[in-house]
């Protein structure tokens, strides 16, 4: 899959056009120039929306066709004595990448990626599937968390991206983070919260920049390694972290981008799906292999849309995406047009997979943010 090279692409309802008139859109009189994020305090900060980058190489498409696909991998669990402490950000340049990517740790979170892939292959989502009482909690608190939303309204103010009610959701989430937890862990399990709170609040986007990315969703998928790293979830409990969980996070997600429009955290239209997602497209396509009807092709079909967006992840993400951006779609997606001719869903899953890899894990400007303790340890 050849990553497009094209500018990426606005995720706005509509082009602004300048009327002239002190600045103001003739379409739908908004502004057309808006504030940008304050700097980060952070001298080191490599900002994530830099469009140099993000740029991909030019050989990115031999790189991705040359790496293996990544394989799924057994959960190592962590055993007692437990020495949890707070997490800490190792990544800072391309070398620490490099020693990650070779890291037993980085191999183990991947495969468990690709198992939660495996864990939904060929299943539909409203697939009866083991529910156990740690997945119903946790799909208990991103229902509360989506109650917040509701509770919280928006920040009058002009700007397009980020209203500051976010940064309200966004503390509520933070102080309540701990009691969330401590509703499933075990009580031998209490101290870990030292070490899983911030993977979990770094799931959710940033207060300070109001924005979501990949990086975030990562953090969720963090997570969940490290619940599955305790034996909080078990095997068995896969594919409902998965039709369950990650479905409640991925809702809970778009609420949170259109309530409060969040930025992008990134310019992935330079070589991405989506503005926001990448997991729910890896999931998606899992699902459909070696389905009967529904082809790679298929995410042009309307009517397919409409009946089966709410059992297939990868559609759904098709529809929200043609809810929030206007016009002809290879134009605003041109990453996913070109995904559709492919053959069939197994080589979309394969090559996602390796995209993912290549085009998340091994990117200083997301995994500067990602942190390692005791449970994702740094090697």
């Amino acid at each position: 899959m050849e990553p497009h090279h094209n500018p990426p692409p606005s995720i706005a309802f509509h082009h602004h056009h300048d009327g002239g008139a002190g600045g103001a859109c003739v379409n739908c009189g908004g502004p057309t120039a808006f504030p940008s994020p304050p700097p980060d305090p952070n001298p080191n900060y490599i900002p994530i929306r830099a469009p140099a980058v993000n740029l991909p190489p030019a050989n990115n498409r031999e790189i991705i066709m040359r790496t293996p696909v990544p394989q799924s991998q057994r959960v190592v669990p962590l055993t007692p004595p437990y020495h949890f402490q707070t997490p800490v950000k190792k990544i800072h340049n391309q070398n620490d990448i490099v020693q990650f990517q070779s890291s037993p740790t980085c191999q183990n979170f991947l495969g468990f990626v690709v198992l939660l892939s495996e864990s939904i292959r060929s299943h539909k989502l409203s697939d009866p599937c083991h529910e156990s009482p740690v997945v119903l909690a946790i799909v208990s608190v991103l229902e509360t968390l989506s109650v917040y939303v509701d509770e919280i309204p928006l920040a009058p103010q002009s700007s397009r991206y980020g209203n500051l009610a976010y940064r309200t959701w966004h503390e509520r989430m933070s102080c309540d983070a701990e009691s969330f937890l401590l509703q499933f862990l075990p009580p031998d399990l209490h101290s870990a919260t030292v070490e899983l709170v911030p993977y979990f609040t770094d799931s959710f986007g940033n207060s300070s920049r109001i924005d979501y990315g990949t990086g975030h969703e990562t953090n969720f998928a963090a997570w969940l390694y490290c619940l599955a790293r305790l034996g909080v979830v078990k095997e068995e409990d896969y594919q409902a972290l998965v039709s369950r969980v990650f479905v409640n996070y991925l809702d809970l997600m778009r609420k949170l981008q259109v309530t409060y429009c969040l930025e992008p955290a990134g310019s992935h239209g330079v070589w991405g799906l989506d503005d926001y997602h990448f997991l729910p497209f890896i999931f998606g396509s899992s699902q459909l292999i070696d389905h009967k009807y529904m082809k790679p092709k298929s995410i042009h079909n309307k009517d397919i849309l409409e009946n089966f967006a709410n059992e297939y992840l990868y559609l759904s993400c098709i529809v929200f995406i043609m809810k929030v951006k206007k016009g002809v779609f290879a134009e605003h997606s041109p990453m996913l047009d070109d995904i559709s001719g492919v053959p069939n869903w197994n080589k979309v899953n394969s090559g996602l997979l390796k995209m993912y890899k290549i085009e998340v894990l091994q990117k200083v400007p997301i995994m500067q943010h990602f942190l390692f303790g005791s449970i994702i340890q740094w090697q």
